[in-house]
């Protein structure tokens, strides 16, 4: 963890950088001085990537650069069949997956877990306590609209104001949805958000990291 806190920063924000699918991208992630290197396993989304490519992608990322593997509702074997073969700090469930199945995937892969909760409205930020209790981290993201193929990913933000004020929850906690090199830094200052996420605001197109814009959204937090 030292290298990790190393990494955060003078503002001490730490950054995501999700749905990596080159070699070039993890080494813009690694030299932008972000903290966490995501990759998505999801067939519907353009930065879906398979097992072996996931797997070397891991294992050219630097030491403090934790790897994050995003799921969607992904059932044991799927999760088993990932585990087993990328090297992984850390699993992201982005489904429905109810509190109890986030209690299980904790306890079957003995990884950390970061429970995506999509937020639209003031009614949605009572499923937050819900998660507390059985992730290590949450994710804050916007909901996506109906009859959308991807849970996230799809460049929307949610009224930062929900979030302005608050009183927060007792685990580590990051900011999605809509992010930018140009708004991070609002968004940030805005919510109190000490870690946020980026996969659509930092490419060239869909699914194509820039390494221009990781890095320019890495600096607008430090």
């Amino acid at each position: 963890m030292s290298d990790e806190k190393e990494r955060a920063g003078p503002m001490d924000i730490r950054v995501k950088i999700c749905g990596l699918t080159r070699p070039e991208d993890v080494a813009a992630v690694a030299a932008a001085g972000a903290q966490y290197a995501g990759f998505v396993f999801f067939e519907k989304s353009p930065r879906n990537v398979n097992i072996e490519t996931a797997r070397a992608l891991a294992l050219e990322a630097p030491v403090g650069l934790a790897k994050v593997a995003l799921v969607v509702d992904a059932d044991d074997a799927e999760l088993d069949a990932i585990v087993g073969a990328v090297p992984l700090d850390m699993l992201q469930l982005h489904g429905h997956e109810c509190p109890e199945r986030v209690s299980e995937v904790r306890a079957r892969y003995g990884l950390p877990v970061m429970k995506a909760v999509g937020v639209a409205d003031v009614e949605d930020m009572a499923q937050i306590a819900l998660y507390e209790e059985v992730a290590d981290q949450l994710l804050i993201d916007a909901k996506p609209p109906k009859g959308a193929d991807l849970p996230g990913g799809n460049g929307l933000a949610f009224d930062w104001r929900l979030l302005s004020g608050r009183k927060y929850w007792r685990k580590p906690w990051m900011l999605a949805g809509g992010l930018t090199p140009q708004n991070v830094r609002q968004a940030a200052q805005m919510t109190g958000a000490r870690q946020v996420d980026v996969s659509s605001g930092v490419e060239a197109g869909a699914g194509v990291k820039d390494a221009r814009r990781i890095a320019e959204f890495v600096a607008a937090l430090r």
